[in-house]
């Protein structure tokens, strides 16, 4: 063995292939750990889909169960038009059949309600609203006229306005 051989460092072939080990195994642990919180991602959403998918079904069923509701309730409105029509055909029987006619349509409607779910109302306004905008632009234009008039009618009126406390004391003050 010469000198120089004494004087050279053989640890560095050494030191390097132990970097690369460990950067190789850093590689792999990094890759590892993205794929688990790439997995972890997509299940998360799966979940949230599947809940939103849930809740949007529950909201729809009860929206379902409260149109049918609705149509009962239509149906004993009409049953209650038609007693109240028997009672008018003793003095006024023209009034007793305009009253049974509007009983007649309400519970048509409510025939027609009762067997529908939300998603055919939406779809039958929706398709309303398109062959008849103009109807439908003009009845919002009306409700929005009357909310408007009722908000208004139903505010406080002013009161008068506050004046101050008069005393001997305030130089305006007369005193007689």
């Amino acid at each position: 063995m010469s000198s120089q051989d004494l004087g050279r460092d053989t640890s560095k072939p050494a030191a390097d292939a132990g970097m690369r080990k460990t950067g190789a195994a850093a590689n792999d642990a990094f890759s590892r750990a993205s794929d688990t919180v790439r997995d972890t991602a997509e299940k998360a959403k799966q979940a949230a889909s599947d809940t939103a998918s849930t809740v949007t079904d529950q909201v729809k069923k009860l929206l379902d169960r409260q149109i049918g509701k609705g149509a009962n309730m239509a149906g004993q409105f009409a049953s209650s038009a038609r007693l109240a029509a028997d009672d008018l055909d003793h003095q006024s029987p023209v009034m007793a059949g305009l009253v049974r006619t509007m009983a007649n349509k309400i519970d048509d409607y409510a025939d027609d309600l009762q067997d529908q779910t939300v998603e055919q109302l939406t779809r039958t306004a929706s398709d309303f609203t398109r062959r008849q905008p103009a109807l439908v632009f003009g009845l919002a234009a009306v409700a929005g006229f009357f909310v408007f008039r009722t908000i208004r009618s139903g505010q406080l009126m002013p009161s008068p306005p506050i004046q101050p406390p008069q005393s001997s004391e305030q130089p305006w003050h007369r005193v007689n």
